[in-house]
């Protein structure tokens, strides 16, 4: 150690109490030692030659072995487990809820397109029943009427009839009818061949 001493002449760069260590400012605070007296006997670190030199290692660390390895599950990793589980059947109902109403929007959305389209359907119907030539023309094809002047050709039973517009067709006198036994015994001999 003198070698040491010798060389770097006693610097001010020597560490504390003439060591020889050379003092590096490292940004943490020095360790302070306390000053009380350790038996020889119990210190285990210790060499039995006064003059060599200590080292402040620690001793290496051993890996852990086989039977000391951590648990699978910590106490930490429950709990969490617990809480987010927690939170999923304190939050499932809200969310089933807020998804079947999205779905009740959804169809109550459609079924008033379907409304509007209908309203929309009916007032075009409305505005064109209130068109004369409309009103005129479905008389004609649905109820047969026509106008005075106009000729007027019903097909019944494959043989055309004709007649004119706004005149009767002239009407036969039918026979009186019958009493129920007198047409009770026409059925008998109609029956009857």
């Amino acid at each position: 150690m003198s070698s040491v001493r010798g060389r770097r002449g006693g610097s001010p760069a020597e560490g504390p109490r003439g060591t020889g260590r050379v003092s590096r400012p490292t940004g943490r605070v020095p360790r302070v030692h306390s000053t009380r007296s350790v038996r020889t006997g119990l210190r285990t670190g210790a060499s039995s030659r006064p003059g060599r030199r200590r080292t402040d290692r620690r001793p290496e660390r051993r890996p852990a072995s086989p039977a000391r390895r951590r648990p699978l599950f910590t106490g930490r990793a429950v709990l969490l487990v617990g809480l987010v589980l927690l939170l999923a059947l304190t939050l499932a109902g809200p969310v089933r809820q807020y998804l079947a109403g999205q779905a009740e929007l959804a169809r109550l959305a459609a079924e008033g397109e379907e409304l509007d389209q209908r309203a929309a359907d009916l007032q075009a119907q409305l505005d064109r029943q209130s068109d004369p030539a409309y009103t005129e023309r479905q008389a004609r094809e649905r109820l047969a009427y026509v106008l005075p002047g106009d000729r007027l050709v019903i097909v019944v039973d494959g043989e055309t009839v004709e007649g004119d517009a706004g005149t009767l067709a002239e009407t036969t006198e039918e026979p009186e009818p019958l009493s129920w036994y007198e047409g009770l015994m026409a059925s008998v001999a109609d029956a009857d061949g």
